[in-house]
Formats: structure tokens, C-alpha cells, sequence
């Protein structure tokens, strides 16, 4: 089997808390005295069953790691260990998710947040030599108008270079809020140049899937998963050219599948979805990028040029140049290429 890792791909699904590595959150901890719960350091996954929603647990410990940010410093680490990570397992474009909201207390405000975290992302793409992009993230848990003002920062940092914000999201709870109320603020980004990226269709259905559509006109949605259960809503995602940003461990964490077999990934792509795998929030799912091409493979029995194609689809669903975009594609081709001529070679990332 082809090593997953030498793999090139885009990584669009992955939140800058979640990012954590255990040992930096244990050091950052035990730096300020803060004890943290057991199952955050111990390896212990945060699964429940299907028939129930993991989500609160799930906040709760998200929470707690977030609160160990607290410095500069710490912003710096948590851009540069995520950056140096997902190099490391075949990413050559990696577009981090942050709300800069609770961090901005430590640092003198949301402007120094964003900055201090773009300007760290700009520097690990120059030493690890992948491409590094920066989603904001309004939270639904808060009011719209801390939307529309993230928005707004999030236009001032627009652009295509290295560390550059290059989308704007709205993530947390999916049943918080009215997805209507977010609107404003979606118009701001995309008036910025700012294409969405908002969650939708993992705790909740499609009805809610159709209401961020029609309210926040997203190109991407992270996760969007649950888009199988109507074939009708799904036509319309592949018609429109909406990519869906899947993460499988985070589905089956949060009790939304029984198992990672359960997840849908056939149906969308035999639907025609335009599909980027993404590890969402590693530090707490304990799978990263690689782990969701694994389970394509191991539990899905998709084959090395099924890979591929998952690979390309998430270059193409990303937001590079187009320059970016071939070269990009041109590593997926000479991987697949070389080990046809060349023979097997065994998954060293198993």
C-alpha cells in the first residue's frame, strides 16, 4: 500500500484549539497550575454512543483546553506545532480555523490576536514550505453582532499570501442560534472577498443544511455530512459546487454515527460531492489528517486512486491560486505514478 503520509493534500477542516498537541496542552497547564481533566492528557477518547450527542462533553473539554492559551507565546506555539504537524503528514496547504475572541483578553484585543496568530502562520509556511491560510470563525453561542465584527476584522487581514485570512466561518453548537441572524455578517466577509465556510449538517439535518445555504451562501460547508439522508438537498450541493469539509472521527466522537463505517462517504461521492477530509479537532478526536485517509481506506475499502481522488478534490475545494492549485495536483499525480511504476510500498503511517 502507498504510504498516506507522502500523500499530498489539502487540509480545510481544523480549529486552532484542537490543534493541540496533549504534550504542549499538559506543558501550558502546568506552566499556569492549572489541573486539567484526565481524559484531556490520558488518551481517553471522548466517544458515546450513537443513540446519544456527545456535544456538551465535547464543548466542556474544549473549553478547558482553550482556557491554557493564554500568552503570546502560546498563540505562537499552538500556529507553528499545527503547521509543523500537518507537513509532516503530506499537507501542502493547511487553512486553520480560529476565533480569535478568546484569546484576545491575553494579548490587548481581537486586531493583536489575528495578527500575532496570521503573522506565526506566515512564518511556519516559510519553514515547513507548505501553504498556510487562516479561516475567522464567529461563534454561534454568541451574539451576531460579535459576527459582524469579526467579519469586519477579518476583512482587514484579507488576501492570498502566506498566513493571509482567506474565509470566513461560524462553527460551535449547531442547534445555537438563528443561522438567518448570521447573514449580515456572511454579506461583510464576501463583500471583503471572503468566501464562507460555516458549519452545518453534522449534529443537525438537512433542514438546517438548507437554511445555511439560503442565509449564508457558503462555498464550503464543514462537514455537511448528514446532506446523504436527501438525495434532493444533495443534487443541489453538487450542482452548486459546494464542497463538504468530512470528518469522519469527529462523527463518530459525537455520537452523529455508531461507527466509522457508518459514515456516508460512498453515497457523497457517488452522488458527486466534492469531498475534503478534514481532522477537525484532533487533541480531543485523537485522529489526525492521515487517521480520515486510513479509515477512507481501511474501513471504506477505497483503493489508492480513490485516495488520490479525495486528495484532489480537497486542492480543488481549497482556497490556493490556481497556480497553487496544479502544482498541487501535479504531486497527487507523481505519487500515484511512482508507485504504479515502481511497485507497492507499505503504509509507513500505519
Amino acid at each position: 500500500m502507498r504510504d498516506l503520509t507522502a500523500l499530498p493534500k489539502a487540509h480545510l477542516h481544523l480549529h486552532f484549539t484542537g490543534s493541540l498537541r496533549i504534550s504542549t496542552l499538559a506543558e501550558l497547564a502546568a506552566e499556569q497550575g492549572i489541573r486539567l481533566p484526565g481524559h484531556l492528557v490520558d488518551a481517553d477518547p471522548l466517544r458515546v454512543p450513537s443513540s446519544e450527542r456527545g456535544w456538551f462533553r465535547f464543548q466542556r473539554s474544549y473549553d478547558t483546553a482553550r482556557a491554557v492559551v493564554r500568552s503570546e507565546a502560546a498563540l505562537r506555539r499552538v500556529v507553528r506545532e499545527a503547521v509543523a504537524d500537518d507537513a509532516a503528514e503530506g499537507s501542502h496547504r493547511l487553512e486553520i480555523q480560529v476565533d480569535p475572541t478568546s484569546y484576545a483578553p491575553f494579548v490587548g484585543g481581537l486586531t493583536p490576536a489575528l495578527e500575532i496568530i496570521t503573522e506565526e502562520a506566515r512564518a511556519a509556511a516559510a519553514a515547513t514550505g507548505i501553504e498556510v491560510g487562516v479561516i475567522v470563525a464567529a461563534s454561534r453561542t454568541r451574539h451576531p453582532l460579535d459576527a459582524r465584527v469579526l467579519a469586519r476584522l477579518a476583512a482587514r487581514f484579507a488576501g492570498d499570501g502566506p498566513g493571509d485570512v482567506v474565509g470566513f466561518g461560524l462553527s460551535n453548537d449547531e442547534r445555537r442560534g438563528d443561522t438567518a441572524e448570521f447573514a449580515p455578517a456572511f454579506r461583510i466577509a464576501r463583500r471583503a472577498g471572503l468566501p464562507g465556510v460555516p458549519h452545518g449538517g453534522e449534529l443537525l439535518g438537512p433542514r438546517h443544511i438548507r437554511d445555511v445555504i439560503a442565509h449564508l451562501k457558503p462555498a464550503r460547508l464543514g462537514h455537511g455530512v448528514r446532506a446523504a439522508e436527501d438525495p434532493d438537498l444533495l443534487a443541489r450541493i453538487v450542482d452548486a459546487g459546494i464542497a463538504l469539509e468530512v470528518c469522519p472521527a469527529s462523527n463518530v466522537s459525537l455520537g452523529v454515527y455508531p461507527d466509522a463505517a457508518a459514515v456516508p462517504l460512498e453515497a457523497l461521492m457517488a452522488a458527486g460531492a466534492q469531498l475534503a477530509l478534514g481532522a477537525d479537532d484532533p487533541l480531543l478526536f485523537l485522529a489526525r489528517l492521515v487517521d480520515q485517509y486510513r479509515i477512507a481506506r481501511d474501513v471504506h475499502g477505497l483503493d489508492d486512486a480513490a485516495l488520490a481522488d479525495l486528495a484532489r478534490m480537497s486542492v480543488r475545494a481549497s482556497f490556493a491560486s490556481a497556480d497553487s492549485k496544479r502544482a498541487m495536483l501535479a504531486d497527487i499525480d507523481a505519487w500515484l505514478a511512482a508507485d504504479a511504476a515502481g511497485g507497492d510500498r507499505q503504509d509507513v503511517s500505519a
